[in-house]
């Protein structure tokens, strides 16, 4: 099996301090609406807190919000304020919406230990300094009212608003999301009719970290800038497992696999693409984006219903400006393993990039070429990777990467997905120390001052 990190490389984004927290409590199933949120007399909704003014914040002195616009206190008073807990138990909370709350300090709303508080959709829309953690967010989590059935398009949204304001400064973290528990028995229909997407964030400064995402269309949707997508799993989607359309964001050790094709969507593991001033596709470029350790597998089970081909890391309408690409592992059926059209300043080093099947579509290659419109890729390098096939466009700094022919000869165990390397691999000590990162995929530091091996995986006696 895949061997991925355990230990989080962090993104420094805001330092929450502890200054003075009051713990509440809220309990679907015994708790009251007229209760003082105590872990004795907890409240019923959480949406009621919200929704009674229960919840001290800031909002903007008036809309629709521009710059100019000031943040003023709103529901002073009330009992819960910045810096504090509201743990949930056990039951349904059906939607959430929070809307244009701005706390000077983190609020978080988490599971209680050994709770399981369930929701059918989250929306944070304009807001900042919020902590969703433990949480379930499902379609099939709907309130008796709701007509069964009904599907949330999308399962967390973290939005910025036109008229109410941006969002910022927001953590989604150990939740777990599924459009439904079980797809196994969904023809294709039911995939395009009952999956909803599974994160979609605005805005800037984001937290992804250690969410479990299953039977969804899109995963991880992340337009927002300067943010942390980190050790999520995406489990069975039928669009895109992973989107990055913001500068400066980190997606890293993350897990995406089992691609299920039922549309006309050209299904990716992780897509980016750059946007001009009107949205326009491909008219402006994307800065600073690192993708590092992450796991991509077209499929688990050559058994699947609704298999098909997946692109590993697709990137068609640059440009694409300083990226670092590293240490990603990508077992994928489509010649695109992965692709950057109209890159500048962008580092493909360490990686590896295999067939999971044989014949076409494929083998998958390591591409760099010019965009579209024709702009040239310039200032790329691509070093120390196994890739099945390589395509670059002159002016591209290549070395020391490896073609891979006979995976046997290389890998542990290919057919099992582990792609660690096996004794007298030819990637041992192939590769150039100059850019190589300086831990592989789990962790493993590579040698400094000596010669480093090829792909993802640095080469560990046993």
């Amino acid at each position: 099996m895949i061997h991925r990190n355990l230990a989080a490389i962090t993104l420094s984004l805001v330092v929450v301090a502890s200054v003075s927290a009051t713990d509440f409590y809220a309990d679907p199933q015994n708790g009251k609406a007229t209760n003082d949120g105590s872990e004795a007399r907890p409240w019923k909704s959480l949406q009621g807190v919200l929704d009674d003014g229960l919840i001290e914040s800031q909002e903007w002195n008036a809309l629709p919000y521009n710059d100019s616009r000031t943040l003023v206190p709103t529901h002073q008073g009330a009992p819960v304020k910045a810096g504090d807990t509201i743990w949930l138990q056990t039951g349904d909370y059906g939607d959430l919406v929070i809307q244009g709350l701005y706390n000077s300090r983190v609020i978080t709303v988490a599971a209680l230990k050994g709770h399981a508080p369930r929701f059918h959709s989250i929306k944070l829309q304009s807001g900042s300094n919020w902590r969703f953690k433990g949480l379930q967010v499902s379609g099939e989590h709907h309130p008796g009212e709701r007509q069964p059935g009904k599907r949330p398009q999308t399962l967390i949204a973290v939005e910025s608003h036109g008229f109410r304001g941006p969002v910022h400064d927001v953590w989604v973290e150990e939740c777990v999301l599924s459009s439904a528990e079980n797809s196994s028995a969904w023809s294709a229909e039911d995939w395009n009719k009952r999956a909803s997407n599974g994160i979609q964030a605005d805005g800037t400064r984001i937290t992804l970290r250690n969410n479990h995402l299953k039977n969804v269309n899109f995963g991880l949707s992340v337009s927002a800038s300067h943010s942390l997508i980190d050790h999520n799993t995406v489990e069975n989607f039928s669009g895109d497992g992973m989107r990055g359309l913001g500068d400066h964001c980190v997606f890293q050790y993350n897990l995406v696999k089992n691609c299920y094709d039922v549309n006309d969507n050209h299904d990716d593991g992780f897509q980016s693409w750059s946007r001009g001033p009107k949205g326009e596709s491909g008219r402006g470029t994307v800065k600073g984006i690192v993708l590092r350790g992450n796991t991509i597998i077209n499929y688990e089970d050559p058994a699947q219903p609704h298999r098909g081909p997946l692109q590993g890391i697709g990137c068609f309408d640059g440009m694409f400006k300083d990226w670092v690409i590293e240490n990603n592992v990508i077992i994928v059926d489509h010649w695109h393993g992965l692709t950057l059209l109209g890159a500048t300043n962008c580092r493909i080093v360490n990686n590896t990039v295999v067939d999971i099947s044989p014949g076409r579509p494929g083998p998958p290659r390591i591409s760099i070429g010019h965009h579209k419109n024709g702009t040239a890729s310039t200032g790329c390098t691509v070093v120390n990777n196994l890739t099945t096939d390589l395509k670059t466009v002159p002016g591209v700094t290549v070395g020391h990467n490896l073609i891979v022919t006979d995976a046997a000869s290389v890998f542990t165990d290919f057919r099992r997905n582990d792609l660690s390397l096996k004794k007298g691999s030819p990637a041992i000590d192939a590769g150039a120390l100059e850019l190589a990162p300086k831990v592989d995929i789990i962790g493993t530091h590579r040698p400094q001052g000596a010669a480093v091996d090829i792909g993802a995986y640095e080469f560990i006696e046993k």
